[in-house]
């Protein structure tokens, strides 16, 4: 008898671990079978296809890798990147206005936006401090506050008390700023970046070095993979321990000597930094902004991209974030032509995607108050 309950022991073990295993990879699973349904139902050419989702993954990941650190500190995941992004949208229409291109241009927007991105995720953590426990909520708030101030900025300020000329980027009234601007001479810099001479450096010629069908943004990819051996070394830090213990238990935190309000306030000014050097990778890859309404979606789409990859609300990792993002910019990509074919109309299939990506979001807020109201 005890022979048998001890080989039973270890095949119970590996069943439990099987178990835990595919609760916590159960939303990445879920969308990974919508992507290849829809990948079928779409019929698209698997070269389109995966050319697309390189391209995705490239100006998206960075921002999304910029919600980790947050998570690490137990402030849930930072809605608030929105203001990161208005810093570096910021920078981008400095540079552009002073007519400072190529690689040297963007790396000149990464260093001023710094300073504007710091103050702001300071100013941020000042606020998240004061509604510890509501963290997410109110910085989706807050960046819907911020954005009425950016909106003030640029459509009224600019112009007036804040001087500049220049036609191609004012309206006709000479106040505020256009829609739309063009970056076109920092357009796929950083893409470019280590594109070997032979590719060429002219400007409107597809960025990225060429893999048999497809290119792939080396410099950029180059980036992001410096991003996370530096998040995976910042977790291994004095600072990234002390975040991780005001994460698990705020108040054993404070009792063992660290400064729990000012752990967090960092863990905050890292991911508003990291965030506005995100959308820097974003805009440059698109080639233009809209001015009003380029960041407004940033905080919403990624939170949602790295809940998709089998985040929570108190856990969350460089792979989640990575697989978050080919899973949910598969989806964007095959739902159009998915819902065309089964519904002869590809408006069903943004609707789709819509209704997953803040579904998704709503059920991990939902979960993370639940979780609280257990611990109360």
């Amino acid at each position: 008898m005890i022979t048998a309950h001890s080989g039973s022991a270890p095949a119970a073990k590996k069943a439990i671990g099987v178990g835990a295993l595919l609760r916590s990879w159960s939303v990445p699973l879920f969308f990974l079978v919508l992507c290849v349904i829809g990948t079928v139902a779409a019929r698209l050419d698997v070269n389109f296809l995966i050319r697309e989702v390189i391209g995705r993954l490239g100006r998206n990941v960075f921002l999304v890798l910029s919600l980790i650190i947050p998570v690490m500190a137990g402030l849930g995941l930072n809605f608030g990147i929105v203001v990161g992004a208005m810093a570096g949208q910021t920078a981008l229409v400095i540079i552009t206005h002073y007519g400072f291109t190529g690689l040297g241009g963007f790396g000149l927007a990464a260093l001023i936006s710094m300073p504007f991105a710091m103050l702001f995720g300071y100013l941020t953590g000042l606020v998240l401090n004061r509604a510890k426990g509501r963290e997410m909520v109110t910085g989706m708030i807050l960046g819907f506050f911020a954005n009425g101030l950016y909106q003030l900025v640029y459509l009224v300020l600019v112009g007036t008390v804040i001087p500049m000329k220049n036609p191609e980027m004012m309206l006709r009234s000479g106040v505020g700023l256009k829609n739309t601007v063009d970056l076109f001479w920092i357009s796929n810099s950083l893409d470019r970046a280590l594109d070997p001479i032979w590719n060429g450096m002219i400007m409107g010629e597809v960025a990225g070095i060429p893999i048999g069908p497809w290119r792939l943004p080396l410099g950029t990819l180059v980036v992001v993979a410096v991003l996370c051996v530096l998040t995976a070394f910042i977790t291994r830090t004095k600072l990234g321990q002390e975040m991780r213990a005001v994460g698990q238990d705020r108040h054993i935190a404070q009792v063992s000597g660290i400064n729990v309000d000012r752990t967090r306030i960092i863990a905050i000014m890292f991911s508003t930094v990291l965030a506005a050097w995100g959308q820097l990778i974003f805009l440059q890859n698109m080639g233009t902004f809209n001015t009003y309404s380029s960041h407004e979606q940033v905080g919403t789409l990624s939170v949602a991209a790295i809940l998709v990859g089998g985040a929570t609300t108190r856990r969350a990792t460089i792979w989640n974030a990575i697989v978050g993002v080919l899973l949910f910019h598969t989806l964007f990509v095959v739902s159009p032509d998915a819902g065309q074919r089964l519904f002869g109309n590809a408006q069903v299939g943004e609707y789709f995607r819509s209704f997953l990506s803040y579904g998704v979001i709503a059920v991990a807020l939902a979960l993370h108050a639940w979780q609280s109201r257990g611990k109360k």
